[in-house]
């Protein structure tokens, strides 16, 4: 059963934990539909997040942030990796959270990589897509840890030390 469009609604760090356990679908192109549970996310919380792409304010990049909660937000990095976030919250409040890991895919460029991920995924809609969405999974009882986020140095350092990272452990 695919996730409601309330369950968005929240701000990224109440829902990164939820989403530990839940099961991502992918309808691939060849037919084919698998099954991931999610391990591992980090969440991103809005324009004064100085590790959050919005802190940027908004841009053709991450106009999509600004939408309401339910929409795919991928970007490229190092020129061949798609990452894979989920818009939560409201409206013209940039929120996200990004899948770093499911089970048996350990990083988020492996993650957008077994998910064939490209810039088509920008926007979906998670609800009606036919590509990629979620399912209730495993999260009762799911135990996890928090961590700081990988990667956002740049960000200083009260937004590199915040436990805004969720592992299943």
């Amino acid at each position: 059963m695919r996730l409601v469009k309330s369950f968005f609604a929240s701000d990224a760090l109440t829902l990164a934990p939820l989403l530990l356990g839940k099961e991502l679908v992918r309808h691939y192109d060849d037919g084919r539909i698998e099954q991931f549970m999610i391990t591992e996310v980090e969440a991103y919380c809005g324009e004064e997040d100085l590790a959050c792409h919005a802190s940027k304010g908004r841009t053709k990049r991450t106009e999509i942030m600004y939408h309401d909660g339910g929409r795919v937000y991928v970007y490229l990095i190092y020129g061949m990796y798609w990452l894979l976030n989920f818009v939560c919250g409201e409206r013209d409040d940039p929120q996200a959270v990004l899948i770093r890991g499911l089970k048996g895919v350990s990083g988020p460029g492996r993650v957008g990589k077994v998910l064939e991920l490209d810039s088509s995924f920008y926007g979906e809609d998670i609800f009606s897509s036919n590509r990629i969405w979620i399912e209730e999974g495993f999260n009762e009882n799911m135990t996890y840890q928090c961590t700081r986020r990988i990667g956002v140095d740049y960000a200083g350092e009260i937004w590199s030390n915040k436990l805004f990272r969720f592992i299943c452990v």
